[in-house]
Order: structure tokens, then C-alpha cells, then sequence
């Protein structure tokens, strides 16, 4: 996992270039990633997700696409929010910031996410099947359908940040 500060608050998820992609742990196996006989490979359905997140099918559930941009990520769990790294000096900048980019974040539409439990954040590019051997974080979500919203925000002049917050609406 790639650190930005020494030793590093958070783990930290970067991809080659492609966008993240939050998929349940239960329907990993059902993900391709870039790995298919397919025209369209699950990677190129996760590239064409429009916006700073969106929803695609994998197996009986669904999976979170963070997109945009390929930013390094990370997950605050008491703030429920995927924290993208966009712009900062250092991640105690970056980390700094997040209440006053939470505060005056301009969000985007929602989407409701159902998820079966925990989730392996990772490089869409990747095999579901083989997201272990490369950057993952695993997201300890709890089963239930939880409202999805993105924003970007720039809480202080050299500091951008990402958001992707999720809120648990119930089982």
C-alpha cells in the first residue's frame, strides 16, 4: 500500500491509471477486470462510469466505481467517506482538511448502494479473484443499502480533495 507520510496514518490504494472500484467481497469472483474474452471487459464498463462515482452490476450485487480521476484513496470509517488525494503538501494536510471540505462540499446527485458486507477496495483493473495480491483496502461495511454521494472540495488553497460518502440506511 503506497504511504504518504512517515509512518503514515492511512493505508493508501493508487491504480495505473484506470478508475477504483469498491466490489462486495461476496461477488468478487464475478469480477473481470481488464481479464476477459469479452469486447467489453468489466474494466472498460468501469471506465465509462460518468462522474466521481457510479453503480455497476457485478453477480447478484453491485459495485462502487470511483472515477474521475485515478487519485490515490482511502477509507475514514467514522466519517464513512473514501477520501481521494487530489492535491496536498502531505497527508496530515490532507487530512486536516477533510472536516472543512465535508462542511462545504457542493454534492452531486445520490444513489442507493446495497452491499452484502465488506467490500475490497482496488484498481479495476484487476481481477476480483486476484485483488489481494495487488494495493487493496478492505472496507469493513456492514450489510445494507447505504446512500451514495461525491463532491469535490478545496478546504485550503493548496489542498483538493475528493469525497465519496456513504450513509447506512438501514439493513
Amino acid at each position: 500500500m503506497a504511504r504518504y507520510a512517515d509512518p503514515g496514518v492511512l493505508e493508501w490504494v493508487e491504480s495505473g491509471g484506470g478508475p477504483l472500484i469498491a466490489v462486495p467481497e461476496a461477488v468478487l469472483a464475478f469480477w473481470a477486470g481488464a481479464d476477459s474474452e469479452e469486447l467489453a471487459t468489466d474494466y472498460d464498463r468501469a471506465c465509462e462510469v460518468d462522474g466521481l462515482a457510479g453503480l455497476l452490476p457485478v453477480g447478484d450485487s453491485a459495485a462502487l466505481v470511483l472515477g474521475d480521476e485515478p487519485a490515490s484513496t482511502s477509507f475514514l470509517p467514522d466519517l464513512g467517506t473514501f477520501v481521494r488525494w487530489s492535491a496536498a503538501d502531505s497527508e496530515a494536510d490532507l487530512l486536516a482538511g477533510v472536516p472543512a471540505a465535508l462542511a462545504t462540499a457542493v454534492w452531486g446527485g445520490e444513489a442507493h448502494w446495497r452491499v452484502p458486507g465488506p467490500v475490497l477496495l482496488f484498481d479495476s483493473a484487476w481481477p476480483g479473484r486476484e485483488a489481494g495480491r495487488t494495493e487493496h483496502l478492505r472496507v469493513p461495511l456492514e450489510a445494507g443499502t447505504y446512500t451514495v454521494r461525491a463532491a469535490y472540495a478545496q478546504p485550503r488553497p493548496e489542498t483538493w480533495i475528493g469525497l465519496v460518502q456513504l450513509r447506512r440506511l438501514g439493513p
